[in-house]
């Protein structure tokens, strides 16, 4: 469709609650879901196919077209990859594929982390943290590369309640469902919070936020922009999003 034909589409289902147009938004949009599936996670466990991921993203891509707001300065696309993205990674969630060794050690790392940075009053270096850990700068890279990989570690999927069953989704912080002025208020300083969390990362680190999340990159196109590899940009996301974990655990009583 073009871009007219899109906003009237647009108009047709959110003013007239029109099938035909809702209709012809997911077909329109429906390679988001596929780009994002292939975004989500590299290494699938041999219980699961490409195919699972899609399925579940088009639950998310069609939430994301119902849910959407027009009179919001967001771009739909924006909003529907973090719709689908977070579809797939609750769908792998369900599957509990990840074994229990992984996500002790994403614990592990996430404590340390926030506690050096504690400790020195600003975020840790590779170096620190791999000193901390004890371990050699080269394993400490391989460790957050297969971290990245092989785990759901993900903007999308940032625990904030303290009881563990909260959680903070970045679609949730990028456009309210509603307009109700105590939500609209709590979810301005859910943004606030995410914003100021972002803005304490290292440059690099914040950067590769910014262009996989909000940008819509792939890690690959990261990679290029910034002259470094691709499996260099997994390692500078994992890190980020560790930081970010730790940051936001502890606005938790915003999330009670």
């Amino acid at each position: 469709m073009t871009s007219s034909e899109i906003q009237e589409s647009w108009r047709l289902y959110k003013q007239h609650a029109d099938a035909r147009a809702r209709d012809r938004l997911i077909q329109h949009f429906a390679y988001l879901v596929k780009i994002t599936a292939g975004r989500v996670i590299s290494n699938l466990p041999p219980s699961l196919e490409r195919d699972d991921l899609v399925s579940a993203g088009i639950l998310g891509l069609i939430k994301a077209v119902d849910q959407f707001d027009l009179t919001r300065q967001v771009k739909f696309e924006t909003y529907a990859i973090a719709l689908i993205r977070g579809a797939i990674l609750e769908m792998l969630r369900e599957d509990d594929w990840v074994p229990r060794s992984i996500r002790e050690r994403v614990k592990q790392l996430e404590r340390t982390y926030m506690h050096l940075e504690v400790q020195l009053g600003r975020p840790a270096t590779e170096a620190e943290v791999a000193a901390a850990l004890e371990m050699e700068p080269e394993d400490f890279q391989k460790l957050l590369l297969e971290t990245g990989r092989t785990s759901l570690l993900s903007l999308e999927d940032i625990l904030v309640g303290s009881d563990g069953n909260e959680k903070l989704h970045l679609a949730d912080v990028i456009q309210d469902e509603t307009n109700l002025p105590s939500l609209e208020a709590e979810m301005h300083e859910r943004q606030r919070i995410l914003g100021r969390s972002i803005d304490r990362l290292p440059e690099r680190e914040r950067l590769v936020i910014a262009l996989y999340y909000y940008e819509g990159l792939t890690f690959k196109e990261i990679g290029k922009i910034l002259s470094i590899s691709e499996s260099r940009v997994y390692q500078l996301h994992t890190q980020a999003v560790l930081r970010l974990r730790g940051y936001l655990q502890r606005d938790t009583e915003l999330f009670q």
